[in-house]
């Protein structure tokens, strides 16, 4: 599902934040954009997303800033002096004007030195991990309040679901005995002599063509998913593949239905059954 999450740490003389945006997406994606002292943090960085999201395209922003006191880096004095006094030797020798300026000398790296970079590793990742988490619980947040109103619509076609399977299942008894009349009528046709048609013989393949019409059982089965359906949608862990099993499984008895129902109005319920199948099944592909 969509969501956005913003989170903000300071610590140390380090402020981070965090911004995380999630996408529609059948699996977990997870791209981090990190400042290049913890490009070697991303790993570690995807395994905490992962522990908060189990499903969508996430990209992560980080920013860091550190004030004037927390910068990691000093002046190595020794060898300004040495870079300044080379300087100088070397614009007498080519005879320059220009003086040695203080944009010459921080071309040069060991001017200014890195502290230890372990230990300004430590310190940044502690406070990316603060505004990180912060961050996935709002992104959270809105995407909980995204899957309610998306349970919401799920329910109502659920519902509408059960209605047609009523409908279905009245219009499947009517046919029976619209079956049976017509079934004799035929026979009736084929045979001018009433006397030749064995009864019994007729009654039996009225209570097989019975069974070939009856769909009792594909409903019940299929009230059974609907009803799973619901409950998982009322649960706090992750269900998305559990309820795109279910809806497999609903569209199957659909097809059963379809098959053993020949009969226009009952077809016509069918197709818009699977329609709503569908339409449910499109959007389980964004519901962790």
């Amino acid at each position: 599902m969509t969501g956005y999450g913003r989170g903000e740490a300071i610590a140390g003389g380090i402020s981070c934040t965090v911004e995380v945006r999630s996408v529609n997406s059948r699996f977990l994606e997870v791209v981090a954009r990190l400042p290049r002292t913890l490009a070697q943090r991303e790993n570690d960085l995807k395994e905490l997303v992962r522990t908060q999201v189990s499903r969508g395209k996430v990209s992560v922003s980080v920013t860091l800033q550190r004030d004037q006191n927390g910068l990691p880096l000093s002046i190595n004095t020794s060898a300004a002096k040495s870079y300044y006094k080379l300087l100088n030797q070397l614009r007498k020798a080519v005879n320059i004007r220009e003086q040695v300026k203080l944009e010459h000398l921080l071309k040069f790296s060991e001017v200014l030195e890195a502290e230890e970079a372990k230990e300004s590793d430590e310190e940044e990742w502690a406070v990316v991990q603060s505004g990180l988490r912060k961050a996935l619980d709002a992104l959270n947040a809105m995407r909980a309040q995204e899957g309610g109103e998306m349970a919401k619509d799920l329910k109502g076609r659920v519902e509408w679901m059960e209605r047609a399977l009523g409908e279905i299942e009245e219009k499947a008894k009517q046919r029976i005995p619209e079956e049976r009349k017509r079934l004799e009528e035929r026979v009736q046709l084929l045979v001018s002599d009433k006397a030749v048609i064995d009864q019994n013989r007729l009654e039996l393949e009225m209570i097989l063509l019975a069974d070939k019409l009856d769909v009792t059982e594909e409903c019940v089965r299929y009230r059974s998913h609907t009803k799973f359906f619901l409950e998982a949608l009322g649960k706090k862990e992750p269900v998305g593949r559990t309820l795109s099993f279910l809806i497999q499984e609903m569209n199957r008895e659909a097809n059963t239905i379809g098959s053993k129902s020949n009969d226009a109005a009952i077809a016509h319920l069918v197709v818009r059954l699977k329609e709503e199948l569908e339409k449910i099944r499109e959007q389980l592909q964004n519901i962790e």
